[in-house]
């Protein structure tokens, strides 16, 4: 959350020839209502089985910038299946603490953003992201553009082999 995944990815997507997608976007579609209302009336383990099966299900198909939630990698099939396909580039934007919150500030479509334990979550999920990722770069007091410039510059081949790039 605020690692500017779906500003840079939609940047590296354009730069590569390849569509982008947000995975909340298509839970959002495929659920007819707003991650906030799933969360809210199913709950979070309801949210992430869906999730799964839409990471999954996209990994299957065609090339592509896939963003995914800053949760999905707590998921051990999520992270499995993200180890496993040898085309899936997975880059972690990695951002601090107080500049992920400053980057989202009062955004109430976030529903993580109210838990009491958000410190705690995020601390929790960096060795899950450290885990799952095939390139690191840091954003923090960076602009999109240098980072999306940083990805394309270390990704296999420069960006230009075959594969499906991913930004958790």
């Amino acid at each position: 959350m605020g690692a500017g995944k779906t500003t840079v990815g939609t940047q590296l997507a354009a730069r590569l020839g390849l569509p982008f997608t947000d995975t909340d976007q298509v839970i959002e579609q495929r659920a007819g209502r707003p991650v906030r209302q799933i969360f809210a009336e199913d709950g979070e383990p309801e949210f992430r089985a869906l999730e799964h099966e839409v990471i999954a299900a996209l990994l299957d198909g065609p090339p592509m910038v896939l963003s995914l939630g800053g949760g999905a990698p707590e998921s051990p099939p999520t992270r499995d299946r993200l180890a496993s396909d040898p085309a899936a580039q997975v880059v972690y934007l990695q951002v601090g603490y107080e500049e992920a919150l400053r980057r989202v500030g009062g955004d109430t479509g976030r529903p993580l953003l109210a838990r009491p334990d958000l410190a705690a979550l995020y601390q929790r999920r960096l060795p899950l992201y450290a885990e799952v990722a095939t390139l690191t770069v840091r954003t923090d007091g960076r602009g999109p553009h240098a980072v999306a410039e940083e990805v394309l510059a270390r990704l296999p081949a420069g960006g230009r082999a075959p594969y499906r790039p991913l930004a958790p």
